[in-house]
């Protein structure tokens, strides 16, 4: 197989404050979404001009801009997209992620400077229908997430063999669904058409308790684990592939990609900064304890090595970390004070005088320190001694005993 570019680093911005942090933490790309056509309609997604200002920002920080429309589309729907293609075109977003094919056609008439990514909905398993993309214009798959990885290495191998340089991008990280490719039809079942996973308002049933009985085949019964809540049967483990990023390169993959759009800050720069690291050679040991820390279900390899594991049916999200402050910047304290810094922040959480703060900074190792005597900033007094950060979104400031920058996160 000929020699690979390094692999892509794609995060998930679901709105401004987490495609900050995921370009402070180090993604090479990310991935966001509009007001309409994007599959995690319940995130705090863009409205235009949002998205022009994510565009600029991004582009100011070398970082790629991905925009979803890769929900079910009608024909309304497409009556009305070559508007939008035309106003990203004109923004310079660098690729549109997409899965119906009169998106994919109507996207390389209106915004013909814009890439074309062939979405993970489409559940493209195999090199014919990746050349077919290819040949409609599509210069990547977002590949189906029920692939082995020795099922990528095959189509990368026919691909090549074809003369098709398409590139593959994998999801490497985060939360899976157990529908095929997310095509799922439960939440509008359950729930109704206007909750339908496939145009992105999914009401996420497979994560509700459950109790199964299949009445009709009792000699094939299926235990299951249940704590006073329920099971959670239907609901997957998420998918963790730091300590393998290797095997995903040598298997073709030119992206990979981190679920959760539905996420916060905290966890899109936790698990960012995790695979930035390991990706720029780092041993994900030392890592992997971060993403353990912040909200997961349990961990499992997914389909890449054909064993892929269902959450064992009593285990749902474990939840270790904190955000309770982000930095805004600090400066050297004066000779003889009780610190080496002075550190100001704006409050996300409550944090006790004597906590433990763990900080959370692009391209540092993880480090900690003991909160001691904090000030609060009251506009009618100025700074305020306190003996806890409490009132959100407020600015306060107390020593450190190392340089905090812009966006690093404080966590407890």
């Amino acid at each position: 197989m000929k020699d690979r570019q390094p692999m892509e680093l794609l995060a998930p911005a679901g709105g401004p404050e987490q495609l900050r942090a995921a370009i402070l933490f180090g993604a090479d790309a990310v991935y966001l979404s509009g007001k309409r056509w994007g599959m995690r309609a319940r995130a705090n997604n863009f409205d235009n001009d949002e998205l022009a200002d994510a565009v600029a920002y991004a582009h100011a920080h070398g970082t790629s801009v991905h925009v979803t429309i890769n929900t079910l589309l009608y024909d309304t729907d497409l009556d009305e997209l070559p508007a939008y293609l035309r106003f990203l075109n004109d923004t310079g977003v660098d690729a549109v992620i997409v899965a119906d094919l009169g998106a994919l056609l109507l996207a390389r008439e209106h915004a013909p400077q814009v890439a074309v990514h062939v979405s993970t909905q489409a559940s493209v398993s195999n090199a014919r229908a990746a050349l077919a993309y290819a040949r409609m214009g599509a210069s990547r798959i977002v590949l189906a997430r029920e692939l082995t990885l020795a099922q990528i290495r095959e189509m990368r191998r026919r691909l090549d063999e074809a003369g098709c340089d398409v590139e593959l991008e994998a999801f490497a990280h985060g939360a899976m669904c157990v529908a095929v490719s997310g095509r799922c039809l439960l939440s509008s079942a359950m729930v109704g058409a206007d909750r339908s996973a496939s145009r992105g308002n999914c009401t996420q049933p497979c994560r509700w308790t459950w109790n199964l009985v299949e009445e009709t085949r009792p000699n094939a019964p299926m235990p299951l684990e249940a704590d006073e809540r329920g099971s959670y049967i239907l609901s997957a483990n998420d998918l963790c592939m730091l300590e393998h990023l290797d095997d995903l390169a040598r298997a073709g993959v030119r992206s990979i990609k981190i679920e959760g759009r539905n996420k916060g800050a905290y966890y899109v720069a936790a698990v960012t900064n995790a695979y930035r690291h390991v990706l720029d050679g780092e041993s994900p040991r030392a890592w992997i304890s971060e993403l353990e820390a912040t909200s997961h279900r349990p961990f499992s390899t997914g389909f890449f090595y054909d064993n892929p594991t269902q959450n064992p049916g009593h285990a749902e999200y474990a939840r270790d970390r904190l955000l309770v402050a982000v930095a805004d910047r600090s400066e050297p304290c004066a000779e003889g004070a009780g610190g080496t810094w002075i550190a100001y922040v704006t409050c996300r959480n409550k944090a006790q005088v004597g906590d433990r703060i763990t900080v959370l900074s692009p391209g540092q190792p993880i480090r900690s320190f003991e909160l001691g005597a904090v000030e609060r900033f009251v506009s009618e007094e100025g700074w305020v001694r306190a003996d806890a950060m409490t009132v959100n979104m407020e600015p306060y400031r107390f020593d450190v005993p190392f340089e905090l920058c812009d966006g690093d996160m404080l966590c407890l």
